[in-house]
């Protein structure tokens, strides 16, 4: 039921992820939570893939929280809550954050609306293509809720601390444009698909090892001190310095060709 949920398509180097539940406005029941992360956690440990791209399928990108199977199921809310042993997230956390350990660039491309769990889902990718009419809120207070799918260290990693607030408290609705104003996605376009698989395709064709080391890099260093975040760029840097990737980018430009790079082992 979960694979029915999620579809995965491959082309070269890039990977498409479609929430693929449009009558339900691609919202998250059960299996898209299970589907969505067994596709996060298969792509990060793909070393042939450099760039994916998270979509949804008709209408709109994601509703959000399916509550009425949340609430016929009865069970669901205490298994997403719940922390497996040794891992910093629960399930419901997992969702947005496996999406950050993908070790390549992930790009979300917003369309309809994307509320509550569904914006979290987008915040977990580092790149948010929207379109202007987009609509996205921070609606778990409509529900009596908080923000829990890792909002902490995605929403406030993008927007001030006030304008998280704000959106928190209110659940307002946010439209592309103003979005991207707020820092809430990167750039507003009339076809995000097309924009984010075009970006996608871009990335497939740089050294994937420094593209690799650039989100390690920039994830990194978040949480680090000035020391130990420019101890974290000459150590990456040291690492690609000199390996046949690198030498192959320079010769590649020096030549005016197109580059032939090896996946990383």
């Amino acid at each position: 039921m979960s694979e029915e949920r999620v579809r995965v398509e491959r082309e070269g180097g890039v990977a498409r992820v479609t929430l693929n539940r449009p009558d339900k406005r691609n919202g998250l029941d059960l299996a898209m939570f299970e589907g969505l992360i067994a596709a996060g956690e298969a792509l990060a440990e793909d070393r042939s893939v450099r760039a994916v791209v998270l979509s949804g399928e008709g209408k709109a990108f994601c509703a959000g929280l399916d509550f009425a199977s949340f609430m016929a199921a009865g069970d669901v809310g205490p298994k997403l809550l719940r922390r497996p042993e040794g891992k910093p997230d629960n399930i419901a956390q997992r969702l947005a954050w496996v999406w950050r350990e993908v070790p390549v660039p992930v790009i979300a491309a917003v369309h309809g609306v994307a509320f509550g769990g569904g914006l979290q889902l987008a915040l977990g990718a580092d790149l948010r293509y929207v379109r202007p009419d987009a609509r996205l809120s921070v609606m778990e207070i409509e529900w009596g809720l908080i923000p829990d799918m890792g909002a902490t260290q995605t929403l406030l990693g993008l927007v001030p601390p006030d304008v998280a607030k704000e959106l928190t408290f209110t659940g307002r609705v946010v439209l592309g444009d103003e979005a991207v104003r707020l820092g809430l996605a990167t750039r507003a376009v009339e076809d995000p698909l097309a924009e984010a698989l075009s970006t996608a395709r871009v990335i497939a064709q740089k050294s994937p090892h420094a593209i690799r080391a650039g989100k390690a890099l920039l994830e990194g260093a978040r949480s680090m001190s000035v020391k130990e975040s420019f101890l974290l760029e000459t150590e990456l840097q040291l690492g690609l310095l000199g390996t046949p990737n690198q030498l192959e980018a320079v010769q590649a430009r020096m030549t005016k060709r197109a580059p032939a790079f090896s996946d990383p082992d």
